[in-house]
């Protein structure tokens, strides 16, 4: 009943954005590599921001639908695939239950989609004869709510992450996808060897 951001794999970090802006110069990272915090901290400020579309970070994130269509708005250079219900019935019927609910309100949503994926499932079975498998998958969707969970692959560069840090890890933000966010840059800021130290800091992340 939770959501889950796992790190699938990255590519890049701070030299490859480095390397990227020192292109108009010369790629000399050896002699330039000292300048490399200065130079990352001042593209950021300046918004010089097309280097750091030069790494990747790859997400699989288990979110409830209200989340992945915050991922889905708004969003610059991000690609993402989620688990479609058109295609294939959903057998796993996961949902998000929201942790600041009293126990009495977690209890009805509870029930409340208990009850609509069993309408689904038996949707799927009784209309499939009637209007084919196609048809009865894709239009049994409705009893799906916003709080079930589906899969979504998710890929950034990191200008692309920083839009969505900037935009939903923040306190104007639903509680859910900052979570998600939050635990995303958590991810991160935790990968083997630091790559993305100094990008971090240089956008304040």
């Amino acid at each position: 009943m939770k959501n889950k951001v796992e790190l699938l794999g990255h590519y890049g970090g701070d030299k490859e954005h480095a390397m990227s802006a020192w292109t108009s110069t010369t790629r000399d990272y050896e002699k330039k590599k000292e300048r490399m915090p200065q130079l990352l901290k001042m593209l950021a400020e300046n918004g010089h921001e097309t280097p750091f579309e030069k790494s990747g970070l790859h997400f699989l994130v288990d979110t409830e639908i209200a989340s992945h269509i915050h991922i889905l708005k708004h969003r610059i250079g991000v690609s993402v695939n989620g688990e479609s219900a058109r295609y294939k019935e959903i057998r796993e019927d996961k949902f998000f239950i929201p942790k600041d609910w009293p126990v009495e309100w977690k209890e009805l949503l509870v029930r409340y989609n208990e009850e609509g994926n069993t309408f689904y499932h038996k949707c799927i079975e009784d209309l499939t004869p009637t209007l084919g498998r196609k048809r009865a998958k894709e239009s049994a969707r409705f009893f799906k709510t916003y709080s079930s969970q589906i899969s979504a692959d998710i890929m950034f560069n990191f200008r692309s992450f920083v839009h969505f840090q900037r935009l939903r890890n923040s306190e104007h933000a639903q509680i859910e996808i900052r979570d998600i966010a939050d635990e995303m840059l958590s991810l991160v800021k935790n990968i083997k060897g630091n790559p993305f130290n100094h990008t971090l800091k240089a956008f304040g992340l």
